[in-house]
């Protein structure tokens, strides 16, 4: 699932993801568990506000977001 994620993004994109858009509805980020990079990726395990657990994938070389809820 192709998704629009709001983020704060300082010297580099994608840095801290803020909000994203989930089954058409804006979820707040309330947690980010863990951040990691992958080769060409930036993935962040979170927990959203209303307690749900996210993976959020951003692609750098496609320059797409992607979530799946764990």
């Amino acid at each position: 699932m192709i998704l629009e994620v709001k983020c704060y993004s300082s010297h580099t994109y994608a840095q801290e993801p803020r909000t994203f858009t989930w089954q058409g509805e804006e979820v707040k980020i309330k947690e980010i568990e863990k951040a990691w990079r992958e080769p060409s990726k930036r993935l962040f395990k979170l927990i959203t506000d209303d307690g749900k657990s996210f993976e959020l994938c951003y692609n750098e070389m496609a320059d797409q977001w992607s979530a799946s809820e764990l």
